[in-house]
């Protein structure tokens, strides 16, 4: 007898499949969508009518099993075929997670997803260190983050002479003979007071008389410009002969109240030091004769430079000019009248190099080596002299040291490898740099050679650089390359991870929210606790097949089309039925 039941039966397979091919078609619609994942139904019975629940085996029977008929078909669920490792989104403050990784740059700067979705990871700190642990909208400054390095190394290379000739002299430089009185009678010892009037100093006119050379009055100001250190111009400096509150008006580079306080000044801007360094006498000297033997006249002032060639200084009479503060002063402008009575000797190079502050300013620095002493079946002694004109302390002599190198002209040691510069412009200051002499490949030897050659072959450190680049790694750091060519991580992107992924819930537009299934997500870098990794410039493909989508549709249709049938074939049994009263 026909049963009504069969057309529930039939209508839950039309209902059960035409669902199916809604999956399908989504499916195929989506195929080319980034990062789609595919989609499938799965079907289960519905309840069954039982007519006997069975009866267990027994000693005249073998049991009789149940007798149930399905009451038709359900959906049961659907089922992504998802990879793990999410990206992670936030919209509004609400956090989506998604596969789909075309990310681009907003106005701001802000990493987003197409939909304009803020993509999240870890940020940097002031030093370029990742910050693990504190989700944060991603930002890439391109054209804004600017940068600066300060330098730390720098690293020489070359060969300097072993056969030269060992440097015993630095260049000498000697005054007229400068007296207390127009007489001639007192020669200067350096103490004299020369602010307030206390004392004037006189010069021989080579001529049987005298005449004032420097008047001691509200200040005298030395400017010193035009000298030369192998060759090489030292800037131009100021000094004045007054007390410190006038020389904050003069706005002189260093002060002091007689000729020893001067010739102080000088040691340091002329980079002249007697410092002793492993027994090594480093540097010169400016002082004021007091006519011990083979001095020239006492009262002179007598200015020694530093060993080597490349350290001969060249003094000239009008490169000290002396002007007066109060205009008052009735002393000669170039009182200073400079012979020079001997030429720096010793084989030496001097090769110049920049270094960078904090701010990425940029520093000239020379360094200088002379050869101090030949120890016969030993090897060579060298001084080396590290000096700046950019140094905003008085002193141009940054750093002092002796380096040593054996019989076969290997390097063996070096005292003092660092020099140091002030600055007062707001940068880190000292900047201190480390020098390596012996640096592998590029270590400094002493060989036999027709000269001495050295040179700066890295140096770290950079200028000021604009972001105008970045790339994305395996592991999601983000590393940012700038216009002064640094490289420095700005961020990390970073994958969630779900226990069931399947748990998610689509909201559309290639996001997944938390859903009760889906357990909570586990935040971690790429690569870690199978998250997967990223491929910065490439974008995750749909995971659909269309050949299995073409043979789901086919088998779709087929059980669609066999449900209508049981449909049909019922209502004919149910009009067959009818048909009997008649």
């Amino acid at each position: 007898m026909a049963s009504t039941t069969a057309l529930f039966t039939g209508l839950s397979g039309l209902a059960a499949n035409s669902r199916a091919l809604d999956v399908i078609g989504n499916n195929i619609a989506n195929v080319n969508t980034t990062a789609f994942k595919s989609n499938r139904i799965v079907f289960a019975p519905t309840f069954s009518r039982n007519f006997s629940l069975g009866t267990a085996p027994s000693d005249t029977s073998g049991g009789r099993n149940p007798g149930q008929i399905g009451l038709g078909v359900s959906i049961a669920g659907t089922q992504r075929n998802f990879n793990n490792g999410f990206f992670i989104v936030e919209r509004a403050g609400e956090r989506f997670f998604t596969r789909a990784g075309a990310f681009q740059r907003n106005q701001n700067n802000d990493m987003v997803t197409i939909s304009g979705e803020h993509v999240m990871g870890f940020g940097v700190d002031a030093q370029f260190q990742v910050i693990e642990g504190n989700l944060v909208e991603l930002n890439i400054p391109v054209g804004t983050l600017t940068l600066a390095e300060a330098s730390r190394n720098v690293t020489f290379n070359g060969n300097v002479n072993a056969s030269g000739v060992v440097a015993t002299t630095g260049s000498v430089h000697n005054t007229r003979a400068f007296f207390r009185e127009a007489g001639l009678i007192t020669p200067m010892d350096g103490t004299e007071d020369l602010t307030g009037g206390a004392f004037d100093l006189y010069l021989d006119d080579g001529a049987g008389g005298s005449f004032l050379a420097i008047e001691g009055g509200l200040g005298a100001i030395v400017t010193l410009s035009g000298l030369e250190k192998g060759g090489k111009d030292m800037g131009t400096a100021t000094f004045g002969f007054m007390d410190a509150a006038t020389a904050a008006l003069a706005g002189v580079d260093d002060f002091g109240t007689n000729m020893n306080d001067f010739l102080t000044f000088l040691d340091q801007v002329l980079g002249l030091d007697q410092t002793v360094i492993a027994g090594q006498d480093l540097g010169g000297q400016a002082r004021i004769s007091v006519g011990a033997a083979g001095d020239p006249p006492a009262g002179t002032i007598i200015i020694t430079g530093n060993e080597g060639t490349v350290q001969d200084l060249d003094i000239d009479t009008a490169d000290l000019v002396v002007t007066y503060f109060d205009t008052m002063g009735v002393g000669i402008n170039q009182p200073f009248v400079m012979t020079k009575i001997g030429d720096a000797d010793g084989e030496s190079v001097r090769t110049s190099f920049v270094v960078f502050d904090s701010l990425g300013s940029p520093l000239t620095v020379d360094l200088t080596f002379v050869l101090q002493q030949t120890v016969p079946g030993s090897g060579t002694i060298w001084e080396f002299v590290a000096e700046s004109l950019e140094n905003d302390a008085l002193d141009r002599v940054l750093g002092l040291g002796v380096v040593t190198f054996d019989a076969n002209g290997r390097f063996v040691s070096a005292t003092n490898q660092s020099f140091s510069l002030i600055r007062s412009n707001g940068a880190v200051s000292p900047l201190t740099v480390s020098m390596d002499f012996d640096s592998g490949t590029d270590a400094i030897t002493a060989l036999t050679d027709t000269s001495s050659t050295l040179a700066a072959v890295f140096q770290d450190g950079s200028p000021i650089g604009t972001l105008s680049n970045f790339s994305i790694g395996e592991d999601g750091t983000i590393a940012g390359s700038f216009t002064n060519g640094l490289v420095r991580d700005i961020g990390q992107i970073v994958l969630a991870k779900f226990s069931n992924p399947e748990g998610l819930v689509d909201v559309g537009s290639n996001l997944f929210s938390v859903g009760p299934n889906s357990g909570t997500p586990l935040i971690a870098q790429p690569l870690e606790f199978g998250t997967g990794r990223v491929l910065g410039g490439a974008l995750e493909l749909s995971n659909v097949d269309l050949s299995q989508e073409f043979i789901n549709m086919i088998l779709t249709s087929t059980g669609y089309t066999a449900s209508s049938r049981v449909i049909t074939t019922t209502d004919q049994l149910i009009a067959e039925l009818l048909r009997i009263t008649r």
